[in-house]
């Protein structure tokens, strides 16, 4: 435990004195208890993001850094983003297994910004460009979004990121793909990956 309070106070200390480009510490947050963060964010200029403001929530365990914080969106403006729901989880690789001791909030911030940055675009046919699968899963999902099991690959379908869950009940769309080529890509995950991943 004062191990984690003194990491904790260091990396304070440098949110406040150094924060990643368009970060603030909600000094507020951290006035009761330091196990919990929020850090206000505007979205980068030259982004389809520029002049949103949005709020990161930072819960840390007393096995921090060895475990990893729990981090997502909050507050009443959630980003439209396929990587992100509307109950502000976010599906990013160094939240979960990804994650190490050699990194830090700012390591958080700096992924979640250049996240949103590298974005092309919010609407996909007059859609919002959530993942395919919000619905369901802001339904169905625990509160806590590490304990949900990703899989991460490179998106290379239109609407990525997808849940194994949209394929088994036959909901995933816009695959351009053959009849053939669908059966094959279900029998691969279907022998390849648990029922409860979710896919990012």
């Amino acid at each position: 435990m004062a191990s984690m309070q003194k990491r904790l106070q260091k990396e304070l200390l440098a949110l406040q004195n150094d924060p990643p480009p368009g970060m603030t510490l909600n000094e507020k947050s951290v006035q009761n208890s330091i196990t919990q963060w929020i850090v206000d964010m505007e979205g980068a200029p030259g982004t389809l993001y520029e002049g949103e403001k949005f709020q990161l929530l930072f819960k840390f365990s007393s096995r921090y850094p060895f475990d990893s914080p729990q981090v997502m969106f909050t507050g009443d403006n959630i980003p439209v983003h396929p990587h992100v729901y509307s109950n502000g989880h976010i599906c990013l690789s160094i939240l979960t297994e990804d994650w190490s001791p050699a990194l830090s909030v700012q390591s958080v911030c700096l992924s979640i910004i250049s996240m949103l940055s590298s974005c092309k675009e919010k609407v996909f046919f007059l859609l919002q460009r959530r993942p395919p699968d919000n619905s369901f899963y802001v339904r169905t999902c625990n509160k806590n979004p590490k304990k949900t099991k990703w899989w991460y690959h490179v998106a290379k379908s239109p609407v990525a990121p997808y849940r194994l869950t949209d394929v088994l009940e036959h909901k995933l769309l816009w695959v351009k793909t053959d009849f053939v080529g669908c059966m094959l890509v279900l029998k691969f995950m279907l022998t390849t990956f648990s029922y409860n991943y979710d896919t990012c």
